[in-house]
């Protein structure tokens, strides 16, 4: 199998194992609903699960090419300022992920 077709199966693999956690934690959410027993950590992990809106997509691909520029030019211009942007930056897309 050639280095193309390997990634297709993988990047498949992958997406068929992350709807599958999907289906699991949606089928514990119906479940916990009709059984009265909401239980908020469920809620919260559906949503931290459920897919970016694409207004949250288009903001964490600015920060990372913000991000991306200042590390570029890092060398170009020695500023602790812009230094602590980049890291700050940098800790907002951890927490978000």
């Amino acid at each position: 199998m050639d280095i193309q077709k390997q990634e297709i199966v993988s990047t498949l693999n992958s997406s068929v194992k992350d709807l599958q956690e999907r289906m699991d934690l949606h089928c514990c959410l119906v479940s916990s609903i009709l059984e009265n027993q909401l239980d908020e950590r469920h809620v919260q992990s559906f949503f931290d699960r459920c897919p970016k809106r694409s207004r949250e997509t288009a903001l964490e691909d600015a920060i990372k090419h913000a991000i991306e520029v200042l590390e570029e030019t890092r060398k170009a211009f020695k500023s602790k300022k812009l230094e602590h942007l980049r890291k700050d930056l940098t800790k907002v897309l951890i927490k978000a992920e």
